[in-house]
């Protein structure tokens, strides 16, 4: 599991990368909302989540159509309990403060918010999505 760990950090990095890129350029460049550029930002970073992952962190051998059924459940669930918590929390915490504008609490939930989808996810693709990882296992890997 440790390892499984690790690679699915490696791998969130890089769909990280992809998803906040695409999620900045949504709410920034293009004037979208929170939820439209969270949304569309996260379905990219997805897309490059579930190869990467069933092919180099779980090296699943399930076949696609079980797989991403089951993946796009886990991040349907996690996106919407993340984002939502996120804004949520940060709103209540810096919202009375005055110092901070309405892009920066927006920011800041999105951060927040893809922290907390980022740990949610992992157990849902080890446990859900990719549950026979155990079994493929090789020594030493």
């Amino acid at each position: 599991m440790k390892y499984s760990f690790v690679r699915f950090i490696l791998v969130g990095i890089v769909n990280t990368i992809v998803g906040l890129s695409f999620m900045y350029l949504f709410l920034h460049a293009l004037g979208l909302s929170y939820w439209m550029s969270t949304f569309l930002g996260n379905s990219v970073g997805a897309c490059v989540s579930y190869f990467l992952n069933r092919n180099f962190t779980f090296k699943s051998q399930n076949s696609v159509s079980t797989s991403a059924i089951r993946f796009v459940i886990v991040i349907l669930c996690c996106y919407f309990f993340s984002y939502l918590v996120a804004e949520t929390l940060v709103v209540w915490l810096f919202h009375a403060n005055e110092l901070f504008n309405e892009s920066v609490i927006t920011d800041f939930s999105v951060l927040v918010g893809t922290g907390m989808y980022t740990v949610l996810n992992y157990f849902g693709q080890r446990f859900f999505v990719f549950p026979e990882y155990k079994k493929y296992k090789k020594a030493g890997s």
